[in-house]
């Protein structure tokens, strides 16, 4: 059982002086916006509540006309399509868990999949962004393959077959804190998440909860940039992983990163090896966690 679990006081723990429990709220708590009389129990109840935006990691199973290699080709262009645009990160984090619940419910043929990707973005935006792409630049996006009261056809579909529910715990909500935790500077917040981000594209990856793969993508971060395995207390403690936990995924996560640039989606890849990103993607893989 996670620390948070079994409701004991930070004070209570036993620490060491090599790797102390740090409070990581204790320099936000004349900031209001930071809310830390309540960012616990905001992070227990998303703890809880992740359940409600996860799909069966199985469900393509059920789709007739598309599969997992269309699924991923599908995300790889979104994530193009998310960065040509400007958008926040949260509204692509949304996209893909929009069209994965609408998948795993709804018959979709192969030629309107794209479509469901496009008006899933629209979805994401109109919840995330200030200001919201118009609907005609999505089809232009989209080579004109849809019109635009198809769009908005879709959307309606969309919405009602989720029962309005946009509201869930993406892996980027668990990531803020988590890098929190992690007392993260930049070269670790952009590696963290172009790990997590690889992951998107990976159809197998759905077994894991948004908080785990938050906790894997750091983790696999931070090994990376340490070059030897590190996991915190404090991180232990603030996600509730140990570091036992988060191997396999973690491993997996480093397989990605060895395969990334090749084959056909190379979305991620690309867009982690601009200035902007820092050269994230052209960081070489910590494939010392590969080993037993």
């Amino acid at each position: 059982m996670c620390p948070l679990q079994q409701e004991v006081e930070m004070e209570d723990v036993d620490d060491d002086d090599d790797d102390p429990l740090v409070d990581i709220d204790n320099c936000d708590k004349t900031n209001p916006l930071a809310v830390v009389e309540y960012i616990d129990d905001l992070y227990q109840f998303y703890k809880k509540a992740e359940c409600t935006g996860c799909v069966p990691p199985n469900y393509m199973e059920q789709q007739h006309d598309i599969n997992q290699r269309m699924r991923g080709i599908l995300i790889d262009w979104l994530v193009e399509v998310h960065y040509k645009f400007e958008l926040m990160e949260e509204t692509l984090y949304l996209t893909i868990n929009l069209i994965d619940r609408f998948l795993a419910v709804k018959q979709i043929a192969r030629k309107k999949l794209q479509l469901v990707g496009v008006t899933a973005m629209l979805l994401a935006c109109k919840y995330e962004e200030v200001s919201v792409p118009v609907i005609e630049d999505l089809v232009l996006i989209s080579d004109k393959a849809y019109s635009r009261q198809e769009v908005l056809d879709m959307e309606k579909l969309m919405i009602n077959t989720l029962q309005f529910n946009l509201s869930v715990p993406t892996p980027y909500v668990f990531m803020r804190r988590f890098l929190k935790a992690a007392q993260s500077n930049k070269k670790l917040e952009l590696l963290s998440f172009f790990m997590i981000e690889l992951c998107l594209v990976e159809y197998e990856m759905l077994r894991f909860p948004p908080s785990l793969l938050a906790a894997a993508a750091i983790f696999t971060a931070q090994c990376n940039l340490s070059g030897c395995k590190y996991w915190s207390k404090t991180s232990e403690w603030y996600t509730t992983y140990s570091e036992e936990q988060l191997m396999e995924c973690s491993r997996m996560m480093v397989r990605f990163h060895q395969k990334a640039g090749t084959g056909k989606l190379t979305g991620v890849q690309r867009k982690y090896s601009t200035s902007k990103y820092g050269y994230a993607a052209k960081i070489e893989a910590p494939t010392f966690l590969l080993e037993a």
